[in-house]
C-alpha cells in the first residue's frame, strides 16, 4: 500500500518561518513602525538612500550581493510581522514576504536588491493604508474578524461567530454585514479563496490538500467556487500566477 501522506495544516503554512534568520533586529524601528502606520508619503522620504548603499549593514557573506540578499531576506520578515502586528492577514503578509524573498533570491544586481527592497516596503505600507481605510470598528466584529482568520481550517458558522461575539445570530448577522458590507458566508468564503490564492501561487502542496486544510466540503466545491470567483480552476489559477501573490 502506498505511504499516505501527513495532512497539512493551514496554520502551518501561516506560521512556517525560515531557517536563515541568524541576524540581529536592525535599530530601524520607526522604519517599520512608518510602514505598519501605513504612511506611505514618510516610507517614500526614508527609502531615499539607496539599499545597497546603505551604511552599517553587518557582514553576513563576504560576498557583497549575498549579503544584501541576507539583510533584504531579514528586513522583509520584520516588515511582515509588524504588520501582522498592525492588523494585516498572516495568509497576505507571508504570501507577500515569500514574493519578495524570492524575487530578492534570484536579483543579479545590488541596484535590483534596492528596486525590490523599496518596491517592497511601499506594498506593504500600501496594504496597510487600505486596511486602516477599511478597518471594522465594533469590538464585536474586530473579535470575529479574528476568530475566522485564526480558524479558516474549519468550517465557521454564523451560530459559533455569534456565541464567540455574545450575541444573538441575528443581531451579530446584521451587524457583521452592516460593518463588513459581506454576510457572514460571504466573508468567510472569501477569506477562504484569499487564503487559497496564496497557498497555490507560494507554495506546492496539491490542490486536494489545500481544499481540506482550508475545510472546503470537497475539492470539487473549492474547483466550482474558485472558478466562480475568478475564472479559473485551482490548476490554471495555479500555472498563471506561481511565485506571484494576489494583492488586495
Amino acid at each position: 500500500m502506498p505511504t499516505q501522506r501527513k495532512k497539512i495544516s493551514y496554520q502551518e503554512f501561516l506560521h512556517r518561518e525560515y531557517g536563515f534568520f541568524r541576524a540581529p533586529l536592525a535599530p530601524e524601528m520607526d522604519f517599520y513602525e512608518t510602514i505598519r502606520a501605513g504612511n506611505l508619503r514618510k516610507v517614500r522620504t526614508l527609502l531615499t538612500e539607496p539599499f545597497h548603499m546603505k551604511t552599517g549593514l553587518g557582514i553576513l557573506s563576504d560576498d557583497h550581493l549575498q549579503n544584501l540578499k541576507y539583510h533584504l531576506t531579514i528586513t522583509t520578515a520584520l516588515v511582515a510581522r509588524f504588520c501582522i502586528s498592525g492588523g494585516l492577514s498572516q495568509s497576505e503578509a507571508y504570501s507577500l514576504s515569500d514574493y519578495y524573498i524570492r524575487l530578492a533570491d534570484v536579483a543579479r544586481s545590488p541596484e535590483e536588491i534596492t528596486e525590490i527592497h523599496n518596491e517592497m516596503c511601499l506594498h506593504y505600507a500600501k496594504q496597510m493604508q487600505n486596511l486602516q481605510r477599511s478597518t471594522v470598528t465594533s469590538k464585536a466584529v474586530r473579535t470575529a474578524v479574528n476568530y475566522i482568520y485564526e480558524h479558516l481550517h474549519t468550517r465557521i458558522t454564523l451560530e459559533t461567530l455569534a456565541s464567540v461575539t455574545n450575541l444573538s445570530s441575528p443581531y451579530f448577522s446584521r451587524l457583521f454585514k452592516k460593518e463588513t458590507g459581506y454576510s457572514v458566508s460571504e466573508y468567510i468564503l472569501n477569506k477562504k479563496l484569499e487564503t487559497a490564492k496564496s497557498m497555490l501561487a507560494s507554495s506546492s502542496y496539491s490542490i486536494a490538500e489545500i481544499s481540506a486544510s482550508l475545510a472546503f466540503p470537497s475539492q470539487s466545491y473549492f474547483t466550482n467556487v474558485l472558478k466562480k470567483d475568478c475564472g479559473l480552476t485551482p490548476k490554471e489559477y495555479r500555472a498563471k500566477n506561481a511565485g506571484y501573490p494576489p494583492i488586495v
